[in-house]
C-alpha cells in the first residue's frame, strides 16, 4: 500500500496540468462542432492534445522523478529513455522489421503486424518505464567505475542502466502485450450477447483497466466496427438502430458528469484543513474537465493509486449506471467523451433516447458517489489527495518557518565543511544521515549551536546529526541550499528542534508512568546498540525486545508524527509529554517494508490505542536489531516506568 501511496503522490506532478489542457479541448470541441472549424478551434484543440494526448509519456518522467529518492532531473531523464527505447523497439514499424518485412517495399506489409503493438504507447506502458526510471536512479546514482570508466559513474550510469532495463521489458512485451490485447478482445465479443449485463461489464471493465491502457482494446470492439457494433459512427450518423445504438457509451454521461464530480467534492470535503486550498485546486478543476469536456484521468489518477479500493468503487458504479441506462432506456451518444458538450450537441441526434434522463440519474449519481466516497474515505481512513502522509507531518510542524529551516540549513552547511564536503544526504526519524568527505572538518560544536542535540561519527565518512523529529524539514532545506534552489538567510534564526537539548518544556525530574506500548521483555536504554538512544542524546527511557507485532498507545494523547516509513510515532500526552517510540535500530533503511500505520497525525489516542503494526521477522531478516527505544523527548529528568 505505501509503494501505491507513493505511486499515487508521483503522478500528481503530470496530473496537475492536465485539467487546464481538457478544459482546452473540449472548448475547441465545441466551436468547431458549433461555429465550425476555425484557426482558434484548431489551436484550442491541439494546445490542449499536445498534454492530454501525451500523458503516457507524462507519466514516465513525473514518476521517475516523484519514485526517485532525490527530486533529481536525472531520474526524469532517465525514465524517458526508458520510454524512447520501449516505445520504439515496439512500434508497429520496428516489429515488422524483427519478422522480416521490407515495409519500404511494400508498406501494406505493415497491415500484417499485430495490431496491439499499435496500442503499446499507453499508461500503464508509461507507468512502468518512469518506475524503471526510478529504480535505476536510486540504485546507480552513486555507483563508482573504474578509472578507465569514470565518466559514467554515478549520475552519468542512471540513463545507460536505464536503457539497458527497457530492453528487457521490451522483449517481455513483444511476446505477452499482443496475448494480452487480444484477450481483451475476444472478451469484449463474448460479452455482447448479454445485453444490458453484458453492457454493466463493458463498464466496469472499461474503467478498471484505464490504468493499463487495455480499455482501448475493449472499447474497439464496442465503439468501432471490431464485431459488427460500431456504436459511436451509428450515432454521430444517424445511421444506427433507435434503442440500440448507444448502449456502450449512454451509462458513461452520469458518471463522468455528475459522478465524478461528486467524487471530488468528497475528497475535497475529507482533505485535512490545511491542505484544502491545494486540494481543491486540483480537484474542482479535475471535477470541471470532467463534466464540460468528459475528461476523467485528471480526477481518476488522483485517487486510483492512493486510494485503489476507491477506485474499484467507482469502476463498479460505472458498471451499474451502463446497466441502469440500457434498461429504462435512455441513449446517447458522443464524438469526443460523455461531458456536457457532447450531451448538447448530441440532445436532438435522432439515434437519441430520452436524453433527460440521464441529467436526472447524474443527480443521483453525484449524491451516491459524494456520500459513499465520504463515508469510506472517513471510515477507512484513505490517503486521498490532501490526506497523504507527507502532508500530515508538514502540518503538525506548519509553526516553524520555511525561513527557520533554511536558516538551520545553512548553519549546518556551514558546520559540517561546506557544501563540497558533503557526498550524501539522508534523514531517518530523528537525524541526518551523511556521507561526508573529509570528517575532521566538521564543527562539532558549530553543529550544536546550530540546533543540533548530539554528534556521531559511525566510522569511515558517515556523519550523524542528531536533530529531533523535525529533521524532515531541515534535509528538505539543505538539500534546496546545496542545488542552489534556496539561499540560507544570514540573520534568521535557526528552527528550533525537537530534541531534549533545545526543546525540553518539562524539565523537573519526575517519574512518568507508561503503559508497556509493545509487548517484549523491558531492557535499558544502555543496551540498545545505537549511542544516541544509548546514551540518551534523544532524551530518557526504555527499551524493550519485542516479541508482539503491534505498538499501542503508552498513555492518553495525541499523535505528534507518524514516519512515512511507519518505523516509529511520536505522541504528545495530555500533560505535555512527548514520548517516540522507535521500533528497531536503522529499520529506516526497510523503507516501509514490514511496517504498517495505523494512525495518522493529530489523531487522539487512549492508552492501548493500536499505533502501528511490525513484521519482526523481516527486520531481522534484513539483519537489523529488533530492540525498540521509548524515550521522553522533553523531559531530560525523567524516569521512564512500565506498569
Amino acid at each position: 500500500m505505501k509503494f501505491l501511496q507513493n505511486l499515487g503522490r508521483s503522478l500528481m506532478l503530470p496530473i496537475a496540468v492536465m485539467p487546464v489542457a481538457a478544459i482546452l479541448m473540449g472548448i475547441g470541441n465545441w466551436i468547431g462542432n458549433t461555429i465550425g472549424e476555425s484557426v482558434v478551434s484548431v489551436f484550442l484543440l491541439k494546445a490542449g492534445g499536445a498534454v492530454i494526448d501525451s500523458l503516457p509519456i507524462l507519466f514516465a518522467i513525473g514518476i521517475a522523478f516523484g519514485m526517485a529518492k532525490k527530486s533529481d532531473g536525472t531520474a526524469a531523464l532517465a525514465g524517458l529513455v526508458s520510454w524512447l527505447v520501449v516505445t520504439v523497439l515496439l512500434a508497429p514499424e520496428t516489429v515488422a522489421g524483427f519478422l522480416g518485412y521490407d515495409i519500404a517495399a511494400d508498406p501494406t506489409l505493415l497491415d500484417q503486424v499485430d495490431p496491439a503493438y499499435g496500442a503499446v504507447q499507453n499508461a500503464f506502458v508509461g507507468i512502468l518505464c518512469g518506475l524503471i526510471g526510478a529504480f535505476s536512479y536510486n540504485r546507480f546514482a552513486s555507483t563508482k567505475l573504474p578509472d578507465w570508466l569514470a565518466f559514467f559513474s554515478g549520475k552519468r550510469s542512471v540513463a545507460i542502466v536505464s536503457a539497458g532495463i527497457s530492453i528487457l521489458l521490451a522483449v517481455v512485451l513483444f511476446f505477452v502485450w499482443p496475448v494480452v490485447y487480444g484477450a481483451l478482445v475476444a472478451f469484449g465479443e463474448w460479452i455482447l450477447g448479454l445485453g444490458a449485463v453484458g453492457a454493466g461489464l463493458y463498464g466496469f471493465f472499461n474503467r478498471l483497466l484505464i490504468p493499463t491502457g487495455l480499455h482501448h482494446a475493449l472499447n474497439s470492439v464496442f465503439w468501432w466496427d471490431v464485431a459488427g457494433i460500431n456504436d459511436i459512427p451509428n450515432f454521430l450518423g444517424g445511421t444506427g438502430e433507435l434503442g440500440i445504438t448507444g448502449m456502450y457509451t449512454s451509462g458513461f454521461f452520469p458518471i463522468m458528469m455528475f459522478g465524478l464530480p461528486g467524487a471530488a467534492l468528497a475528497m475535497y470535503v475529507t482533505a485535512k484543513s490545511g491542505r484544502k486550498k491545494v486540494a481543491g485546486g486540483i480537484l474542482f478543476s479535475a471535477a470541471f474537465a470532467s463534466f464540460f469536456v468528459g475528461i476523467t484521468e485528471p480526477l481518476e489518477f488522483s485517487f486510483m493509486f492512493l486510494a485503489p479500493a476507491l477506485y474499484v468503487l467507482h469502476a463498479l458504479f460505472t458498471g451499474i449506471s451502463m446497466l441502469i441506462t440500457v434498461l429504462l432506456p435512455a441513449r446517447m451518444g458522443f464524438g469526443f467523451s460523455a461531458g456536457a458538450i457532447d450531451l448538447g450537441l448530441g440532445w436532438t441526434n435522432p439515434m437519441a433516447q430520452n436524453p433527460w434522463i440521464l441529467i436526472v440519474l447524474g443527480v443521483a449519481w453525484f449524491v451516491i458517489y459524494f456520500l459513499v466516497f465520504t463515508f469510506v474515505i472517513q471510515k477507512w481512513q484513505l490517503k486521498t489527495i490532501g490526506r497523504e502522509d507527507d502532508e500530515d507531518v508538514a502540518e503538525v510542524s506548519e509553526g516553524t518557518s520555511d525561513a527557520g529551516y533554511l536558516a538551520t540549513a545553512g548553519r549546518f552547511i556551514d558546520a559540517l565543511g561546506g557544501k563540497e564536503n558533503i557526498l550524501a544526504l539522508d534523514n531517518c526519524a530523528t537525524r541526518l544521515r551523511m556521507e561526508i568527505d573529509d570528517p575532521s572538518r566538521v564543527d562539532e560544536a558549530g553543529l550544536k549551536r546550530a540546533g543540533a542535540a548530539g554528534t556521531m561519527k559511525p566510522g569511515g565518512k558517515a556523519v550523524q546529526v542528531i536533530y529531533g523529529l523535525n529533521v524532515q524539514f531541515v534535509k528538505d532545506a539543505m538539500e534546496e541550499v546545496l542545488a542552489g534552489r534556496a539561499e540560507a538567510p544570514v540573520d534568521a534564526e535557526p528552527a528550533a528542534p525537537a530534541a531534549p537539548s533545545t526543546t525540553a518544556t518539562a524539565t523537573a525530574a519526575r517519574t512518568i508512568v507508561l503503559a508497556q506500548p509493545i509487548a517484549g521483555e523491558v531492557k535499558p536504554l544502555s543496551e540498545v546498540p545505537d549511542p544516541t538512544f544509548a546514551e540518551q542524546i534523544m532524551g530518557p527511557g526504555l527499551a524493550i525486545e519485542p516479541t508482539g507485532d503491534v505498538v499501542t498507545a503508552p498513555a492518553p494523547g495525541t499523535v505528534g508524527h507518524v514516519f512515512p516509513t511507519g518505523h516509529a510515532v511520536a505522541l504528545v500526552l495530555d500533560d505535555g509529554t512527548e514520548v517516540l517510540v522507535h521500533v528497531g535500530i536503522d529499520t529506516v533503511k526497510l523503507d516501509g517494508a514490514g511496517f504498517e500505520s495505523l494512525v495518522e497525525a493529530g489523531q487522539t489516542v487512549d492508552t492501548g490505542t493500536p499505533l502501528l503494526r511490525v513484521d519482526l521477522a523481516k527486520i531481522r531478516e534484513a539483519g537489523l536489531p529488533t530492540i525498540t527505544p521509548v524515550v521522553v523527548l522533553n523531559n531530560e529528568g525523567a524516569t521512564v516506568v512500565f506498569r
